[in-house]
């Protein structure tokens, strides 16, 4: 055993044992472990074969793990150790079917199940590089903790989480005993130069409440032009904004300069539907406005074994945002023309609403692109959406990071936290959170209370 041992890298290195979860949350996740060892089991190829076909984010990971798992072994046997492309990376191999193992997970758990076969793999090397530390990878909590009955060490995918989520960027921040001057100017001008003015944050763009004993400023800072505006109270197609938060929202949106927009916060505080009114206000500076949010199918299984065509399939799904628009639309009620202007705007696919799954490899050119529920994506697929942004596109995201749908995926790890956490510096995005609950007083006591 200890002469196997040597044909991999330093004894005082690591191996970790990826399962397939992993994978599909990100497929290059082989090349994320610095100098240490990564196995997969043979099961792991098996179950990505299955989803290697589809329009979902699993199936994009799957095939490309495939792909590039095709590349290392044109080099050699991956069934042995070979070395990975990144520098300073350790070796990887696929973990093939072991018997006679010392413990086996099938006997202790139950035989034909492919997560037990995956803990036996990880067993199998615990027993091969006794000197060794082998830690088992899932994003699956209770395959972990079947690991640690076993006393085997098991850890979540740390790539790409965010740390104390409690603390996560805001986009706002209020400065009490702020000069009574300065506020008169913002009020004055509406714009004002803030390069000599001290304010937190300013790496980025971000909102500020500036309040003294008799007045207060509500303003926002341009980090590109370090200027300070104020920010308006005033209705966009008929919504009003009911809280300040709503309002910085509503400036971020309509800002022509700030291209990529998040908004997060808990049911009923309006993310969906200051996106809609917002992207609708500005329906002639866009060649169409695209709504979608992820499927996030039921009980494990795929839409597809939902009754009728696709569009039958899908709109279940889609329905809140159908909801936001009727809820918009009603607000003309006794305007036929501009009712006639949204029915017309929907018939025409100036406003079209899919799932996300439909618009994969299109470049976005020229759209008001809004994606809701996107805390449950993943980070990569939150990278493609923004990637796949043309000129003239402005993108926003929606979603509650607290309430997640999407297997293995949590606060800390799922595309909307990771966004927050990442852009908040760059010139061409904005965050705020929303905290107020504005759908109706029975929404809020669920929201604070139970």
């Amino acid at each position: 055993m200890a002469k196997k041992g040597k044909s991999i890298s330093k004894s005082s290195n690591k191996i970790f044992v990826l399962d397939t979860s992993v994978i599909l949350y990100d497929h290059d996740a082989i090349n994320n472990f610095h100098e240490h060892d990564v196995a997969i089991p043979i099961q792991v190829l098996e179950e990505l074969d299955n989803f290697k076909s589809g329009n979902d984010t699993r199936n994009f990971e799957a095939r490309n793990f495939i792909r590039l798992i095709d590349q290392v072994s044109k080099k050699a046997l991956i069934s042995e150790w070979v070395s990975l492309k990144a520098p300073n990376a350790g070796k990887f191999k696929v973990v093939l079917n072991k018997s006679f193992l010392d413990i086996d997970a099938e006997d202790i758990f139950g035989k034909g199940k492919t997560d037990h076969k995956i803990l036996n793999a990880a067993l199998y090397l615990k027993e091969e590089y006794p000197k060794k530390k082998v830690v088992l990878v899932s994003k699956d909590i209770c395959l972990r903790l079947k690991a640690k009955a076993l006393n085997l060490h098991a850890e979540d995918y740390e790539t790409g989480k965010i740390k104390n989520v409690d603390e996560l960027y805001a986009g706002k921040t209020e400065i009490n005993n702020f000069p009574d001057s300065l506020i008169d100017e913002v009020k004055k001008y509406k714009f004002i130069d803030a390069s000599e003015i001290e304010l937190p944050a300013k790496n980025g763009n971000h909102f500020y409440v500036l309040k003294n004993k008799r007045k207060t400023a509500n303003v926002f800072y341009n980090s590109n032009l370090q200027t300070i505006s104020a920010v308006s109270t005033e209705p966009i197609f008929k919504i009003e904004p009911k809280n300040i938060e709503q309002a910085f929202a509503i400036h971020a949106l309509l800002d022509p300069e700030i291209k990529l927009v998040s908004i997060q916060g808990n049911a009923g505080t309006g993310k969906t539907l200051l996106a809609v009114a917002s992207a609708l206000e500005q329906r002639k500076n866009f060649r169409q406005i695209y709504i979608t949010r992820p499927i996030v199918s039921l009980s494990n299984k795929d839409i597809g074994f939902l009754p009728g065509d696709a569009k039958s399939k899908t709109d279940p799904f889609m329905a809140p945002i159908w909801d936001n628009l009727r809820f918009i639309k009603e607000q003309f009620v006794g305007d036929d023309k501009m009712s006639a202007k949204i029915d017309e705007l929907i018939s025409s696919e100036k406003i079209a609403i899919a799932p996300l799954a439909f618009i994969r490899g299109r470049t976005l050119t020229k759209i008001f692109f809004i994606v809701d529920e996107a805390q449950n994506l993943t980070p990569h697929e939150v990278k493609t959406i923004i990637s796949r942004a043309g000129e003239n596109t402005k993108i926003v995201f929606t979603g509650d990071i607290y309430q997640i749908d999407t297997p293995y995926l949590d606060s800390e790890s799922n595309g909307l936290s990771y966004l927050i956490e990442n852009a908040k510096n760059h010139p061409l995005y904005a965050h705020i959170t929303l905290h107020k609950g504005e759908r109706s007083e029975l929404a809020n006591l669920a929201n604070e209370l139970l």
